[in-house]
């Protein structure tokens, strides 16, 4: 499969577009001060064998990109560019739902290729499934080739999966996911306390698979369903990114802990012990993973502190 897009968005000649009955569908991406990604990413999904019926970029980049404010393309999909002030990244996803027309929702990041199928597998899936469900898909790190970079989030079993009621981990991935609007208008919007841009700068899909989770909903993970986290990440960015996923990730646990109920006190308990065993493990083989770990655990004991000490009023 050739992953290697051209700066152009849009196709040039109409493509074969499957007629499978699917419902209409908008797909939010959002973005911050990544043009030449984004583009890439946009050009990915206008190549796929289906399109969405609507695509809503949210932008919170220091200037508007005049590209995609006139992009236009010949498949049955219009692109829909909303520039914003960055807010952070639930807040940029919040602002693309309410903006949605259509009830089915899909969502990818801005730094993704999807895979031709990807979007006719993911919808397909979520259309079979019940109105309480999501669905999520695999997530495979590509490597750039000017670079050895890292992929952040990555999700690479071949498994199919169905996940309900507390499963102890984080099973919903926010750049490889769909569900139907019904679902947010039951458990609340992505909460913009958290996630990239704020100050517990990760763990937004956390708290919303969780919330979703809890209301009864359940997670449908379809491998089939397959696009690629770019690795455009240096190693230079690898401690600091840690630092911050544990702070947001801390966020999270606080936001859920409470005396009466410890499933959550025992998760961070778990995942904390996990990263220092992880620390020892790798010390010797390779210290900068090594010394993420530590970083990880460090930044979720400091979110807990924080989150309690400036969020404990607004407990929603």
């Amino acid at each position: 499969m050739n992953m290697d897009l051209p700066r152009v968005s849009a196709p040039t000649t109409p493509q074969l577009e499957i007629d499978t009955h699917l419902p209409l569908s908008s797909l939010i991406i959002c973005s911050r001060n990544r043009s030449s990604l984004l583009s890439e990413t946009i050009g990915s999904i206008l190549n796929g064998l289906e399109v969405p019926d609507e695509i809503i970029v949210v932008d919170q980049s220091d200037t508007p990109d005049e590209g995609l404010v006139v992009l236009t393309t010949e498949r049955r999909c219009k692109i829909r560019y909303q520039w914003i002030k960055p807010l952070g990244l639930s807040h940029a996803r919040n602002t693309g739902i309410k903006a949605a027309k259509n009830d089915w929702l899909v969502f990818t990041d801005d730094d993704v290729l999807v895979t031709p199928d990807w979007f006719g597998m993911l919808l397909r899936a979520l259309v079979a499934e019940s109105r309480r469900a999501v669905v999520t898909g695999r997530v495979l790190a590509k490597h750039e080739r000017h670079n050895q970079g890292f992929a952040p989030s990555t999700k690479e079993d071949e498994n199919p999966a169905i996940y309900e009621g507390r499963v102890g981990q984080d099973v919903l991935y926010s750049n490889n996911m769909a569900f139907r609007k019904s679902a947010v208008a039951e458990i609340g919007d992505f909460d913009e306390r958290l996630g990239p841009g704020t100050r517990f700068p990760s763990a937004e899909d956390n708290d919303l698979g969780f919330r979703l989770l809890e209301a009864g909903y359940r997670i449908v993970y379809v491998p089939q369903a397959v696009l690629y986290h770019r690795a455009w990440r240096t190693d230079h960015d690898f401690l600091a990114l840690r630092w911050s996923y544990g702070i947001g990730r801390g966020g999270f646990y606080a936001k859920h802990m409470h005396w009466h109920d410890r499933y959550m006190l025992k998760r961070m308990v778990q995942d904390i012990r996990n990263h220092l065993i992880q620390f020892v493990s790798r010390l010797r083989r390779d210290r900068l993973r090594a010394y993420g770990d530590v970083g990880l655990a460090g930044g979720i004991v400091y979110g807990v502190v924080y989150w309690l000490l400036t969020q404990h009023r607004t407990r929603t």
